[in-house]
């Protein structure tokens, strides 16, 4: 089967040498991207009903740099005054610099990993037991990383700050893709909520990552294609050899 158009459910890269575009060249295939999910912010209120108290808190962890935004508006819809004794564990080096967005970054403590995996970042919690760490997290937050955290006796509390919900699809013709790529649950989710009556026929699906992958076939589709692999560590490069193959 000729794959002529790939519907990639993520935005459109914003570098030119992105390997999407070398693959459609490659290829001579068209490749769309439109995010099938998006990320809405809780309310003030919403937050409220948590019972969670910013202020009872001397330290935060960020995962995401969706999280560093969300809590600095929570922060100031609420009228939070953040104290310059509040303490940020990050996990990764990237959102640690956004931080600089709303903060004098060498006026703070801050402390980052390098993997972006919160596993990295505990070693230092683990030096600063005594603090309460506040954990500012999405509503699809999968726990893994909390049971990391109790593990390592850290004294923490989930903050929900923003939620994840399907776009609205509906003036896409699913069908005129050959290829529909997901990255997270969600966006079956997505493709579910926007096409209810959606029949996969020849189309590959391709998913990343085995919580994917898993969730494609948990809604009855049929998964094609699954990165990363040992062959392919990447997306781009899982389509790419499955391109390869199929169109000898």
């Amino acid at each position: 089967m000729k794959i002529r158009k790939i519907l990639v459910s993520q935005p459109k890269p914003t570098s030119d040498k992105s390997p999407y575009f070398d693959i459609a060249q490659k290829y001579d295939t068209e490749i769309i991207f439109r995010p099938f999910i998006k990320v809405e912010g809780l309310s003030a209120r919403e937050f409220r009903q948590q019972k969670v108290n910013i202020p009872d808190f001397t330290a935060v962890i960020f995962t995401a740099k969706t999280a560093v935004d969300h809590f600095f508006r929570l922060c100031e819809e609420m009228r939070i005054t953040i104290p310059v004794t509040l303490k940020y564990f990050c996990t990764s080096e990237a959102i640690a610099n956004y931080l600089q967005k709303y903060i004098v970054y060498r006026k703070r403590k801050i402390f980052a990993g390098k993997t972006g995996k919160l596993v990295d970042i505990v070693p230092a919690m683990v030096k600063h037991k005594t603090e309460k760490y506040l954990f500012a997290v999405s509503d699809v937050n999968n726990g893994t990383d909390s049971e990391i955290l109790t593990a390592n006796k850290i004294d923490f509390t989930r903050g929900v700050m923003y939620r994840t919900v399907s776009s609205d699809l509906t003036d896409e013709n699913i069908h005129d893709y050959d290829m529909l790529v997901f990255f997270s649950p969600q966006g079956i989710e997505s493709l579910q909520k926007n096409f209810p009556d959606f029949q996969q026929g020849d189309m590959c699906i391709a998913a990343f990552g085995a919580i994917t992958g898993q969730s494609v076939k948990d809604a009855g589709l049929r998964l094609d294609i699954e990165a990363p692999n040992p062959e392919a560590p990447s997306m781009p490069a899982a389509i790419d050899r499955f391109l390869a193959q199929n169109s000898k």
